[in-house]
């Protein structure tokens, strides 16, 4: 992982360009294009900040996965973790892409189904699943869900007794009463006690993480499981933290689940790490798969359906965001303040990630500068220390690598209007997402009598 508070900097617009989406280059007039898009183009039409996703580089993304996980372990499945980028657009192309999605509550549930997600293909994920969550699941007939807590197993438990009661079934078209009520598959997360080098707001997997059941405890689940008549274990849940740079710990986190006995479907979850700046190297999604199914073939049945969920590296890569400069002040340090910041990019904030940028018409070179946006927090510093060439007001800056929970966490911090989201193909600009307006601030207002 990178150091956040230093990074190299660029010698030519070629190695900033190698941040940006696959195929990414520069206008003979020296604007940058993504998608095939002129970056000015799209905030000439859209404004700014803007969200440009290149929609046909995520769908290549998915299908190197894809590949990879075919070859390593025939039969297995994929799972996009959509709490990278939970948008109707991003779950329908999903979709199109014939994988499944993860879905950490109602309203991605509600997302993932209006993007035509096919329900049996979602696994529902959370540590505080509520029964009205559990409710939407299981009548919208979700595939699996993954058991997080003893009170995930009493909830669905009452539910099921309660729609047998009444003659309907557990699930979509289930039928009728209890003796012809189908068993809900789930799976049980595990804490393996694994522990990645990665930020400790995003590590999962080690002993004392709020995600899942530490091994004794999971043992004593897996016996409850197995002898209740609503519910049917399918297997095990495990999922060690996000942005991992090394496929090392995977390994050691197939290892401490196989512990648990022989069961049919292993859900690996996701992880792997992207390239946000010049010093990141992450495995790439063919050694990182290598790496699951290798331990797989050393630890787990030969039978089994192993499962991945990964997330930011679907998306991450494939997103930039687009500010336009406000004002330049001072020398040292030389503040170049943007209008976005903390209200569509908290990855900073929360956990200090490192991100590239450039002045989109003069992309690479400069000298380095304090990016900030413009919000009331001395944290709101999208990037510290980055080479932008000769900045102005007015200038669009694009920032790199955005494509990955900025949009899930962007929010209304000093009134700010949550940016639209493009999606660029083949040179085609089409709006998936609307900026908000000033009125849907006040939208969900009442008004005194």
């Amino acid at each position: 992982m990178s150091d956040p508070l230093e990074a190299p900097v660029p010698t030519t617009a070629a190695e900033l360009l190698g941040l940006f989406p696959p195929g990414s280059r520069l206008d003979p007039d020296g604007e940058l294009v993504v998608g095939g898009c002129r970056l000015a183009d799209l905030a000439a039409a859209w404004g700014t900040p803007l969200f440009v996703i290149d929609d046909e580089a995520i769908g290549a993304q998915v299908r190197r996965f894809r590949q990879a996980l075919e070859l390593n372990w025939p039969g297995a499945r994929m799972v996009w973790a959509s709490k990278a980028f939970p948008c109707t657009a991003v779950y329908r192309l999903m979709a199109q892409q014939d994988i499944g999605v993860d879905v950490a509550g109602g309203g991605e549930l509600v997302m993932a189904l209006a993007g035509g997600v096919d329900p049996a293909r979602i696994v529902m994920h959370g540590n505080a699943k509520t029964t009205a969550e559990l409710t939407m699941a299981t009548e919208a007939g979700v595939g699996l869900i993954v058991i997080d807590n003893t009170d995930d197993i009493d909830r669905l438990e009452a539910l099921a007794s309660a729609s047998a009661s009444a003659g309907t079934g557990t699930g979509t078209g289930s039928g009728a009463g209890t003796k012809n009520a189908k068993k809900q598959p789930v799976l049980i997360r595990v804490i393996p006690d694994v522990k990645p080098d990665t930020y400790e707001a995003v590590a999962t997997g080690q002993a004392g993480s709020k995600f899942g059941l530490p091994i004794p405890a999971a043992r004593a689940a897996i016996e409850r499981l197995r002898r209740s008549k609503t519910l049917r274990l399918d297997g095990l849940h495990a999922h060690i933290g996000s942005q991992i740079m090394s496929a090392e710990p995977f390994a050691r986190e197939v290892e401490a689940i196989a512990a648990l006995g022989e069961f049919g479907v292993y859900n690996l979850g996701g992880g792997l790490g992207v390239r946000y700046t010049y010093d990141d190297h992450p495995p790439t999604p063919q050694e990182w798969i290598a790496a699951l199914t290798d331990a797989a073939k050393s630890h787990l049945p030969p039978d089994a359906q192993l499962i991945i969920e990964p997330g930011r590296s679907l998306v991450a890569p494939f997103g930039v965001t687009v500010y336009r400069v406000v004002s330049v002040k001072g020398e040292d340090p030389r503040f170049v303040a943007v209008d976005g910041g903390m209200a569509d990019n908290m990855e900073v904030a929360l956990y200090g990630q490192r991100f590239e940028a450039t002045v989109t018409s003069r992309v690479g070179g400069g000298s380095a500068v304090e990016l900030v946006g413009r919000h009331c927090e001395s944290g709101d510093r999208l990037i510290s220390g980055v080479p932008l060439r000769d900045p102005r007001p007015g200038d669009l800056v694009a920032v790199a690598v955005t494509g990955a929970y900025c949009y899930t966490l962007a929010n209304n911090y000093n009134g700010a209007l949550r940016p639209p989201v493009v999606f660029c193909h083949a040179g085609r600009p089409e709006l998936a997402v609307r900026r908000e307006t000033y009125d849907d601030l006040l939208a969900r207002d009442i008004s005194p009598d």
